[in-house]
This record gives structure tokens, C-alpha cells and sequence, in this order.
């Protein structure tokens, strides 16, 4: 009969945060907003891109968010191909909007026709997103 050998259990060390804030303060403050983007391709491939000019924009127009990075998607002005009848999927890593902020917009300024525009994303808790990108 043959054994199944388990995993090493790797055990996470406990960090104190004053320990945390005296070496590198500014990981206390590392939160992001993670957008779960979703593109439906209908009859044929198509291309899609994101400008790296891509924001989230809070209501009060003070408030704004830079992407920092992106998954599965290519950008600017590079394209990512989306195969036909296919449920595409990427991810968009924002920088934090102020806790205040309860609803922004999520805006592609960009020098051309076209760019993404996604209305009055209520903010959660979680600060992680699923939005449908119509194209």
C-alpha cells in the first residue's frame, strides 16, 4: 500500500504591529481596491487594453484612487485579444480612497473615443468589486 506524505505545515509568525510600524511604517496603510473586471465577448474575438490614466474617482472630485496594477490584461497601448463567445476576466489593483469616500466612479481618461466609464460603485467593507465591462 502506498503512504501519502503530507505537506510541511508552514506556521505564520505573529508580527506586533509596533514592531511592524517601527521598521516600515507605511505597511499599516497598505490597503488597496481590488476590481474583478468581466468582459462577454458576443459573436467574434475583440480586443481590449487598459490606459494606465485609469482612476477611481470619488464623489467628492478630491477623491481619487491610481491604478497601481493589473492582471490579465494588457496595457496600453498594447491589446489583449478576448476570445469569441467567452466570459473574459482580469483584475485591477487600485490605491486606497479615504474611508469616507461611500461612492466613486471608475473613469479611463484617455486621449481617444472609448474609454471605460463605470458609474456609482457603492463602496463595501471588503473594498474588492465585481464589475461587468461593457464594450
Amino acid at each position: 500500500m502506498a503512504s501519502i506524505e503530507q505537506p510541511p505545515v508552514k506556521a505564520k509568525p505573529f508580527v506586533d504591529t509596533d514592531v511592524l510600524f517601527s521598521i516600515r511604517p507605511e505597511l499599516l496603510n497598505d490597503s488597496y481596491i481590488y476590481i474583478h473586471g468581466y468582459v462577454q465577448t458576443q459573436a467574434q474575438e475583440m480586443l481590449i487594453r487598459i490606459w494606465p490614466s485609469t482612476f477611481l474617482v470619488g464623489k467628492n472630485a478630491a477623491e481619487r484612487a491610481q491604478l497601481i496594477h493589473a492582471e490579465n490584461i494588457t496595457f496600453a497601448p498594447v491589446w489583449t485579444i478576448v476570445p469569441d463567445k467567452l466570459r473574459y476576466s482580469f483584475l485591477l489593483i487600485f490605491s486606497a480612497l479615504p474611508k469616507t469616500c461611500r461612492v466613486f466612479d471608475l473613469v479611463e481618461e484617455i486621449p481617444q473615443p472609448g474609454g471605460f466609464f463605470i458609474p456609482n460603485i457603492a463602496r463595501n467593507d471588503t473594498d474588492v468589486y465585481h464589475v461587468n465591462f461593457d464594450v
